[in-house]
């Protein structure tokens, strides 16, 4: 690799850790071309970038953003993914492991921190975006949902209460 090719690579992984919020290290040794493409092929569609780049080179720049803890990830080939929804790499990463399982995560930089292995997949594990801010949605409208009732129950008593006053004043007049 040329010196320039280094240097741009190195600019490269670094604006990357620098962008995205989530960024996992996976090994990827032993798969065929195949594999290979179906996997990229599915973190594309999720909006996910997949690279590989030379440890000694990620090595580096781990030590110079501050992330030298990372680097005991850095054990063999291992390729990059980055992506906008810290939810979707790990999730994808996991789930093509299951049916080939040469490719395992081994760690990463979640927002500035560096992740094990377990805490990447306990984030894989979680459900997708719009279902967690549709849970979190119907949490807030809940409340809102029982004091709309309290205040609908309030008129709705009032006329239930003057009704049956209304009944027995009739009921009265008819007796007398």
């Amino acid at each position: 690799m040329k010196r320039t090719d280094k240097e741009q690579s190195v600019e490269e992984l670094k604006e990357r850790l620098e962008h995205y919020p989530v960024a996992v290290m996976t090994k990827y040794i032993g798969i065929t071309a195949g594999q290979s493409n179906a996997l990229r092929l599915n973190l594309r569609r999720e909006g996910v970038t997949f690279k590989v780049y030379k440890n000694t080179l990620a090595k580096r720049v781990l030590d110079e953003l501050g992330y030298s803890e990372a680097a005991k990830y850095l054990d063999g080939p291992i390729a990059w993914a980055f992506s906008e929804d810290p939810v979707a790499s790990p999730k994808v990463l996991k789930e093509y492991g299951k049916t080939v399982p040469q490719v395992a995560i081994h760690g990463g930089i979640l927002e500035g921190q560096v992740v094990s292995k377990e805490q990447l997949e306990a984030l894989a594990d979680l459900p997708p975006r719009e279902v967690l801010l549709a849970q979190v949605a119907g949490t807030i409208a809940a409340p809102l949902r029982n004091f709309v009732g309290v205040l609908n129950a309030v008129p709705r008593n009032l006329v239930n209460v003057l009704d049956q006053v209304r009944k027995q004043k009739e009921e009265n007049e008819k007796a007398a």
